[in-house]
């Protein structure tokens, strides 16, 4: 529910009263006053509405000839008067219900979502601190509560709602906020890394490939993207409507803060195929937060201010044109998810064609006794290091039972698969089967 309150010149304060009323809206008229005097020139008019029915109503005072100069729009707990049930009726569970709030309001609702700069970076810092113990502990609860306390959402959905609405300040502020605030993450992280490892408080042997919170962040796949995505759409959904963003902000950091660390783990141990992978999976989750929200939003109506003002394709085009500064900020977002998309979608194909691979071997008749348990696939590193990827199976079989020939047949199968030099490493799981006596 919203409290309006607007000052209203004395010439219009009867178009206003009735457009008002012709929409079942129960105003109140105050006088204003002049210091101690009453200025009979202005009077403020207050009325409750239904958040559904906030832009209709302004949509109605504009054709009044009403400039919003002075308009206030709170919220507020309860209301009764004559007619408000049925602009409830009417908005809320009639034909034209609508739920999305006004423009202006989701502006503020992003900007509140954003803290200060000392807060925003303080709390990147912790958050990143978090991520970066929980990777090297491979503790899923220390990873989760470090998304708990990012404070990336303010900053995405800024930038979504500044695309959205056309607000080239509020987009650029957004994205540059989370460009800078990922960076000092992944700085952080790299800090406590390496601070780690030189005071040997971490093994200096240790492989850090091999643990599963770092390896899920640094072989990215369709899902962790398909993560990004619905965060982005829901941070959208829930700015725009009733419901509560502060859940979505672990969605949205869920698919970015672990990521930033897990970069800052791989330039600390010197490892770019975990830097690289990381990077990747990071670079096409914030392109995918900001587009997804933006698509949110304009799915619900959200459109630029100039796009309802006119009709004309052109004439929308060179308003959209005009704003260089805003269109060299999506080319650079843009630019900066291309590559590593091409990155992902080639990572993913040789995934497949490996998975593929490993089970045509695994369903030969002399195999039949194991059980494949994962395949972790390391990251293209494009040249940079030593070019041959290398392929991880671990698979489960009956305790002491040797398989000498497994390792070479996988190895031909993906290379024959893949047409790529690969390096295999099979891991044994052993079990034992104890039949019912």
């Amino acid at each position: 529910m919203r409290l309006l309150q607007l000052r209203v010149e004395h010439d219009t304060l009867d178009a206003v009263l009735d457009a008002l009323r012709g929409e079942n809206v129960d105003p109140v008229v105050l006088p204003t006053y002049d210091g101690e005097n009453s200025d009979e020139s202005r009077y403020l008019v207050v009325f409750p509405l239904p958040t559904e029915a906030v832009d209709r109503i302004r949509e109605a005072l504009e054709e009044t000839g009403f400039e919003e100069e002075h308009l206030v729009i709170g919220t507020a707990e309860s209301a009764k008067t004559p007619h408000y049930e049925e602009l409830i009726d009417r908005y809320v569970e009639g034909d034209e219900e609508e739920e999305r709030i006004s423009n202006d309001e989701i502006r503020t609702k992003a900007r509140n979502l954003h803290p200060q700069p000392t807060a925003y970076y303080g709390m990147t810092v912790l958050s990143a601190l978090v991520a970066t113990a929980g990777l090297l502990l491979d503790s899923p609860a220390l990873v989760v509560g470090s998304m708990v306390i990012a404070p990336q959402v303010g900053a995405a959905l800024t930038g979504s709602v500044g695309l959205a609405l056309g607000e080239s300040k509020m987009f650029r502020s957004g994205l540059r906020s989370t460009i800078v605030g990922l960076t000092v993450a992944i700085v952080t992280a790299a800090l406590l890394g390496w601070g780690l490892k030189t005071a040997q408080f971490v093994p200096t042997a240790l492989s850090v490939t091999t643990i599963e919170q770092i390896a899920s962040r640094t072989s990215p796949g369709l899902l962790t993207l398909l993560v990004a995505l619905c965060a982005g759409a829901a941070g959208g959904i829930g700015l725009a409507t009733e419901l509560p963003v502060s859940i979505v902000g672990v969605a949205v950091a869920a698919a970015t803060v672990p990521a930033a660390a897990a970069i800052g783990i791989g330039i600390a141990w010197l490892l770019p195929p975990v830097a690289m992978g990381a990077f990747t999976l990071l670079a096409v989750n914030v392109a995918g937060i900001v587009f997804a929200g933006t698509l949110s939003l304009w799915y619900l109506g959200y459109r630029p201010g100039f796009w309802e003002a006119t009709d004309s394709t052109r004439e929308r085009l060179e308003a959209v044109l005009a704003d260089r500064a805003t269109w060299v900020a999506v080319a650079f977002l843009l630019v900066a998810a291309v590559g590593p998309g091409v990155l992902l979608t080639t990572h993913i194909a040789f995934e497949n064609q490996t998975t593929g691979a490993v089970q045509s071997v695994l369903d030969g008749p002399e195999y039949d006794a194991l059980e494949l348990a994962s395949i972790r696939v390391d990251f293209d590193t494009l040249g940079v290091g030593d070019s041959t990827r290398e392929v991880t199976v671990t698979v489960r079989r009956p305790a002491d039972q040797p398989y000498p020939a497994l390792g070479p047949q996988l190895s031909q199968a993906i290379s024959v698969a893949t047409g790529a030099e690969v390096r295999v490493v099979v891991e044994f799981e052993d079990e034992q089967r104890v039949s019912p006596q």
